[in-house]
């Protein structure tokens, strides 16, 4: 990209001034190479986001931002109802309230070098994963209902997990606002089997261990030290969501030009937030988060199934679940005045500061906790949210590594097999039901994510906490 396309706020942050039909400035937060790295698609997307009706402040792109389909992936915008404010489900991303949860151990990482294969066997024996895969859960129309309204909650009520686990995810494990009636048939269909699996693409389950502590006080308070083993779990809302995200693109697109919408690129599909569309999709991608809220407590169940026969001294509790692929209504001070405002995240966490009132009390101290996954075989992230972030970003961060080229690409380049072999001899073990699968998710098809990660936190946007390092990873 040509960087000399920006103005230069800081190192760390790019702005494009309004031309045209924006209503707002373009900013994309990233040091000079990584923006020099994005291709040309992330400016001129964000640009067109910015043209949206409604737009409050800026249109945003975190530094992992790459092209998507409307939205950057990666990117982050907030809307205002009362000054016709539109949601759109290209904001939001196909795979609704993707997300990441991690799980402290109590675990050394010797006691997992002790049974690392025997582990690596059990947990992709217990963990269903791949395209298409199904699980144990079979959920009949009247259950997939009560699901679609109660999230997480609806899983640890009928013993998929324990009642403190809601604590410590975001909206209490609860969506409110859920409407499952406007859940179509066919998203139902393709969800009734779907309940406890990881999917495809670049989800996980991982086993891994803390390797450095960059700010040993909030550390401690999330209960982390060098040494220690967490579990983190990377999916979605698997076909339930990509089927609202499909139905809704396409009404939207034919929706906006009778609410007087002009589209600068037909893949922004939008509606305004107040009209029954808007409505509509907000209660379906609602009922999704719900459903990836669910999905992500049903499988930490599993995996604490399996810790109990290969490790039984393990005690897995969860640090925090947060999702990356949402829009939500919050609160926001812009230009002085406190706004309700409908903020899409499309590849993007969530980085709330400390003192924020719906934190857990418990983290209320120190900020939430921003859960950031590298590519496979590469080391994660554990943030924290800053006050700082509310007026650069609306409180959000950078989500992961950020694609560097194609899953296409990777399998021409890489192969499965070769990739396994070669992690297992740094002492990471692979499993997954896909070699082409491995391939596509080889780590040289993503930006390195400690450039990623320490952009975020030059800029403002959270702050580096600690980095783990994989063990033990499960693939679709």
């Amino acid at each position: 990209m040509d960087i000399n396309r920006f103005t230069k706020v800081s190192d760390t942050a790019w702005r494009l001034e309004p031309q045209g039909a924006m209503r707002v400035p373009a900013v994309i937060y990233a040091d000079e190479a990584l923006l020099a790295d994005m291709d040309d698609k992330v400016a001129e997307q964000a640009s067109n986001v910015a043209m949206l009706p409604g737009i409050v402040q800026a249109s945003y792109a975190m530094p992992d931002a790459h092209w998507g389909y409307g939205f950057p992936i990666g990117g982050v915008a907030a809307f205002d109802a009362e000054q016709g404010g539109v949601v759109s489900a290209g904001g939001v991303g196909f795979d609704v309230s993707c997300g990441v949860r991690t799980l402290l151990t109590g675990l050394d990482h010797r006691a997992i070098e002790a049974v690392q294969p025997r582990l690596a066997d059990a947990l992709f024996a217990g963990i269903p994963a791949g395209l298409g895969s199904t699980g144990q859960i079979h959920l009949r129309d009247q259950q997939m209902t009560d699901m679609l309204r109660g999230g997480a909650a609806w899983a640890v009520e009928r013993s998929f997990g324990q009642p403190e686990d809601l604590e410590r995810i975001e909206e209490r494990g609860q969506m409110a606002g859920a409407d499952p009636e406007a859940v179509s048939q066919q998203a139902r269909k393709r969800q009734r089997n779907e309940m406890g699996t990881l999917g495809s693409g670049n989800h996980y389950l991982e086993v891994q261990h803390i390797t450095r502590v960059f700010d040993p006080d909030v550390a401690a308070a999330f209960g982390l030290a060098e040494g220690q083993v967490v579990v983190s779990i990377h999916c979605g809302s698997r076909g339930l969501g990509h089927q609202i995200g499909t139905e809704f693109l396409r009404e939207m697109a034919i929706a906006a030009q009778g609410h007087g919408i002009d589209l600068p690129d037909r893949e922004l599909a939008c509606a305004p937030i107040h009209s029954e569309i808007g409505q509509r999709y907000l209660g379906a991608m609602r009922a999704a988060i719900n459903c990836a809220l669910a999905n992500r407590q049903i499988l930490t169940h599993l995996a604490r199934e399996v810790f109990a026969e290969v490790l039984p001294d393990a005690n897995l509790r969860l640090l925090y679940d947060v999702s990356h692929n949402t829009c939500k209504t919050e609160r926001h001070v812009v230009d002085g005045r406190d706004r309700e405002l409908y903020v899409h995240r499309k590849g993007a966490t969530r980085a709330f500061g400390p003192g924020h009132p719906d934190l857990p009390e418990a983290l209320r101290g120190v900020g939430q906790p921003v859960l950031i996954g590298g590519s496979m075989g590469t080391a994660s992230y554990i943030l924290v949210g800053t006050n700082e972030g509310e007026r650069l970003s609306f409180n959000s961060a950078c989500h992961g590594a950020g694609r560097a080229m194609s899953r296409h690409q990777a399998t021409r380049q890489w192969r499965g097999r070769a990739l396994v072999d070669e992690l297992a001899a740094r002492g990471i073990l692979i499993r997954s039901p896909s070699l082409r699968g491995v391939a596509g998710e080889a780590p040289g098809a993503y930006k390195d994510v400690s450039r990623v990660v320490q952009a975020s936190h030059d800029a403002g946007l959270a702050r580096l906490v600690a980095r783990v390092e994989p063990m033990v990873c499960i693939k679709g």
